[in-house]
Parts: C-alpha cells; sequence; structure tokens
C-alpha cells in the first residue's frame, strides 16, 4: 500500500523586512501591575541589577507612570535571564529586540 505525501502549503505573503537583525541589541522591559509595591519594585531593582536607588527609583517611576521601563540592554540570551529573574521576584517581564 503507497501513502501519499502531503504537500505542505507556503505562505508567499511573509514579509522578509521583519526578520530579527542580529546586530540589534535587546531589551529587558518590566510593565506595570496591580500587584507590586512601587518600594518593593525598587528593592528589586536595586538588588537584582545592583542600582543605585536614584535610578532604580527613576525606573520604578517609568514602570509606574508609563506603564512599562526598559531595565536592561545587551545579548537576547542575558535578557531572558533577566527577564526570568523578574518573574522569579514576581514581577512582569517581557523581552523584545530594541527597536530602529
Amino acid at each position: 500500500m503507497t501513502t501519499a505525501l502531503a504537500t505542505p502549503s507556503v505562505d508567499e505573503d511573509i514579509d522578509l523586512s521583519e526578520r530579527v537583525d542580529p546586530a540589534r541589541p535587546w531589551q529587558t522591559v518590566v510593565w506595570d501591575d496591580p500587584v507590586n509595591l512601587m518600594s518593593y519594585v525598587t528593592h528589586v531593582f536595586r538588588e537584582y541589577f545592583g542600582l543605585a536607588r536614584a535610578d532604580a527609583e527613576r525606573l520604578m517611576l517609568a514602570v509606574h507612570n508609563e506603564g512599562h521601563a526598559v531595565v536592561s540592554r545587551g545579548p537576547r540570551e542575558q535578557m531572558e535571564m533577566h527577564a526570568q529573574a523578574m518573574h522569579d521576584y514576581g514581577l512582569w517581564a517581557t523581552v523584545r529586540q530594541e527597536p530602529r
């Protein structure tokens, strides 16, 4: 008995200009949430990233007032580790490639 192989469908409308550019750095973004206190977010930034109080507070205020803040930039793997660390602290974080 012979089994016919299915031909995969091909999406010809792929926009190649949206490819990942390995030369552009990545970002760890922390997002505002209704759960964590501002003092706790400042504490996390100081403890994990080793930031001075003023820098940690500036980033925390950006998270609070603007809804998010870029807390780190660098290689994708490192940004993914930072995002996971933020999750471990109970913060909402994502990784994205730096906009052009």
